[in-house]
């Protein structure tokens, strides 16, 4: 009979995918050893080796990872409203807040997949489509008429691109937060710049 996995075995395998995330993120995939991984997890090179046969698999997992867990969240944020606009909402801060905390292995998703072999590329594109067509839903139940113009995956796309190329730009300890941007991006997409309102207003008024 094989041994079985010791406690805190997954928060181990957490802390490798995080830690190896952020040298991915700050280096590129290529430029990162698993001697620096192993490092900047405080492991042995060989105990690295027991959780991830290799760098290639930290990549797949770090990738596969992430996306799984916006999956998740895009499925939880839909049911969270029965009305378009709320849902809409609701995708969007939930988002935001996974990218939030999730700043590195996103960099990775967006920009380290053109690493991973054919097969396991298209499982983590596949992913990504279901969590658009959650986007593409919403979209198309706020304005079923723009299918017809074939505008609806154009827009779909618009907003989806406001959300998820937001960590390119979003410093740590800048004047706006995630969870003050949200509702910007939901309100310019649903009524234009002229809907927007100074996030900073909104919290004073809700004191």
């Amino acid at each position: 009979m094989g041994r079985g996995r010791h406690a805190g075995y997954d928060d181990q395998r957490e802390l490798i995918l995080a830690r190896a995330a952020h040298l991915f993120a700050e280096r590129g995939y290529s430029a990162t050893s698993m001697n620096e991984v192993a490092e900047a997890c405080g492991l042995s090179k060989a105990t690295l080796y027991h959780y991830y046969r290799d760098k290639y698999a930290l990549l797949f997992s770090i990738a596969d990872t992430h996306v799984e867990r916006l999956q998740r969240i895009a499925r939880e944020a839909a049911a969270e409203s029965a009305e378009p606009q709320g849902r809409l909402r609701a995708l969007v801060r939930r988002l935001v807040e996974a990218y939030a905390d999730a700043q590195d292995a996103h960099w990775v998703l967006t920009s380290e997949v053109r690493f991973l072999e054919p097969a396991d590329r298209r499982r983590v594109l596949d992913r990504e489509r279901e969590l658009v067509a959650a986007f593409a839903d919403v979209v198309g139940a706020l304005r079923p008429d723009l299918k017809g113009a074939a505008l609806d995956k154009p827009l779909t796309m618009l907003l989806f691109g406001m959300v998820n190329w937001m960590f390119t730009w979003m410093k740590p300890g800048g004047a706006l937060d995630h969870d003050a941007m949200a509702p910007v991006v939901a309100d310019l997409f649903l009524g234009g710049l002229g809907a927007v309102k100074d996030p900073r207003e909104a919290v004073l008024s809700d004191r």
